[in-house]
């Protein structure tokens, strides 16, 4: 009998059922990158993340980053990693860092999750612009909870969840996972807790996968930023739903484990 295909909901603008469902045959996929079946889908993907750029780094960041890094490996473990497949990939895993931390996303952090995204100005650039809005960010965060790869962020020093991100679109056949749906209080914008909140995102995939993407807006400027300060190397445009039902230009950016695993602890995010 022939298995069901579960396709990316980001690029046919439909929800993916929550549980993981194994595709038959390999195909081609058209509009933006490896194939089609043998894809697993493992959240409801509507395009775009907000930026998460902060100001100039403070003294006090810098000198945490040589800390930070050595934290951040200890959520990697060492020799059985190798013998690892994506078909293992733990899309909701507890991740710590210096400064932040991620835990997978509860129904009950609505209301502090919210209040980090209230802000305008977080979505200015967004292609849902209006996701500030109670009844709109809650269509974001019942997609969250669906997805089963959804964190929030909580800042390490004052307990509190400052953003939220997720894993997304796992990709069997092309070794490979989105990571988006991101965004960060304005407060901490300027690229240490967003650079700190990849690589403990980018060193959990890695163990699993051999390349991570991101899909940001055509106009989100602030996110195409933070992400060539990662590594990351732009692809492709894509033509995707958003929101209003209407589809907009995104931009298809990825990061290999090779190029990942070349740049040095000094420079890496």
């Amino acid at each position: 009998m022939e298995k069901k295909v579960a396709q990316p909901s980001w690029l046919w603008g439909q929800r993916a059922s929550c549980p993981l469902i194994f595709s038959g045959s390999a195909g081609s996929l058209p509009a933006v990158f490896g194939s089609l079946p043998n894809t697993i889908s493992s959240a409801s993907c509507r395009r775009g993340q907000a930026g998460s750029l902060r100001s100039p780094e403070s003294l006090r960041h810098v000198k945490l980053k040589a800390v930070s890094f050595k934290l951040i490996k200890n959520n990697r473990q060492s020799g059985s990693d190798r013998g690892r497949t994506e078909a293992d990939f733990d899309l909701q895993p507890t991740l710590k860092g210096e400064l932040i931390e991620l835990r997978p996303l509860g129904q009950q952090d609505f209301d502090a999750v919210f209040s980090a995204a209230s802000d305008p100005k977080i979505w200015e650039q967004h292609p849902e612009s209006d996701r500030y809005q109670r009844e709109v960010f809650q269509r974001f965060f019942d997609g969250a909870l669906e997805s089963r790869g959804a964190f929030a962020i909580i800042e390490r020093e004052s307990g509190r969840i400052i953003g939220s991100s997720r894993y997304c679109n796992l990709d069997l056949t092309n070794r490979e996972v989105e990571v988006g749906w991101t965004f960060l209080e304005r407060e901490f914008w300027g690229g240490t807790y967003n650079r700190e909140l990849k690589q403990l995102m980018l060193e959990h995939a890695f163990r699993f996968v051999d390349r991570v993407v991101f899909v940001v807006g055509e106009q989100n400027f602030r996110s195409q930023k933070a992400l060539t300060k990662i590594g990351a190397s732009f692809l492709k445009k894509a033509r995707l739903p958003a929101g209003d039902g209407t589809n907009k230009t995104n931009l298809v950016f990825a990061i290999t484990a090779k190029s990942f695993g070349a740049i040095t602890p000094a420079t890496r995010p």
